[in-house]
């Protein structure tokens, strides 16, 4: 889906990136080659390309999915990220998610999302904590999950959607997040 680092091109003939005009659409981004080592997401016609994250925030991810998948209904299936289309000019890549069981293809279109979740990381940090929880209350995901790894052991809140605004419904404790909704479930997170 985007470029690795190393790419080598001839400088009479720029990467695709270069060559680009105009605002990018869906379909342009959905035409990148592919690229594992980095996410490209699409907001309002521009590109957010972001490494990774670190191995802790790879943990986390897993840590998350593994407690979300270990509980979830047979109605809902869990997912590590995955291609969120959120209209033709914006498509996010949550670190994990809660959808209804069912769908297929490249995109899951935003009104399948029951749960959005991120793990915080320095180069997605700000855009998590504002952007992205805004393009997900603005598309009516119904939950967000927000893991914070600063600090002594790692901390994480879940968000409901309220009249158009997310409201913090639980934050772990020790170690543990304990949820009612959108179904019951213990998470561990490993320091």
């Amino acid at each position: 889906m985007a470029l690795p680092a190393d790419y080598e091109h001839d400088l009479g003939h720029p990467a695709p990136w270069f060559r680009h005009e105009g605002p990018w659409t869906l379909d342009d981004v959905l035409a990148l080659p592919e690229d594992l080592s980095q996410r490209v997401e699409l907001v309002d016609g521009a590109l957010i390309v972001s490494p990774l994250g670190d191995l802790l925030h790879q943990s986390l991810v897993g840590d998350v999915y593994f407690g979300l998948r270990t509980a979830c209904p047979p109605d809902y299936q869990v997912l590590p990220g995955f291609n969120l289309g959120l209209s033709p000019t914006r498509m996010l890549i949550p670190d994990f998610g809660v959808v209804v069981r069912g769908r297929t293809g490249l995109v899951l279109p935003v009104e399948d999302l029951v749960l959005a979740g991120e793990v915080l990381s320095p180069s997605t940090r700000q855009q998590d904590l504002t952007l992205k929880r805004d393009l997900y209350a603005v598309g009516g995901v119904p939950f967000y999950l927000l893991v914070d790894p600063a600090g002594r052991e790692p901390v994480a809140t879940m968000s409901e959607l309220e009249a158009g605004k997310y409201v913090e419904t639980a934050r772990s404790e020790g170690g543990y997040l304990k949820l009612e909704r959108p179904f019951p479930v213990t998470i561990e997170l490993s320091p």
